[in-house]
């Protein structure tokens, strides 16, 4: 059970991956652009967590579900995927807002009815 969160993650990125590419949502849209957004999310929230632990704000909570594997004290090896997914996540949701907010907008045509007026 150690690796259930591990593969949970590594699920749902399998997700992201899956839509990204369908929809050219980021990755398959610009790669370069997409690694660059990618590195800075995860060394900004890297650095967030980092402080958060120095501070004694964030603490690895203890289940049996995770490897309990630390990358630093107090930082275990899954939130490292948790960040990939989340910093994903957001990328794939900007990309298909972005897409959806340029797409053209669909003229709105008068039905006829078929019930005669009164």
């Amino acid at each position: 059970m150690g690796l259930l969160y591990l593969a949970a993650l590594a699920v749902a990125l399998t997700g992201m991956v899956i839509l990204d590419r369908r929809f050219a949502l980021f990755f398959w849209r610009d790669a370069r652009r997409a690694a660059i957004v990618l590195v800075v999310g995860l060394v900004f929230f890297g650095a967030w967590d980092l402080s958060g632990i120095g501070l004694g704000i964030f603490f690895r909570g203890e289940t049996s579900f995770m490897t309990g594997l630390v990358i630093a004290p107090e930082l275990p090896l899954e939130e490292i995927f948790f960040l990939v997914l989340l910093c994903y996540l957001a990328m794939n949701l900007f990309g298909a807002l972005s897409r959806w907010r340029r797409r053209p907008a669909v003229p709105v045509t008068q039905s006829k009815s078929t019930i005669p007026p009164q």
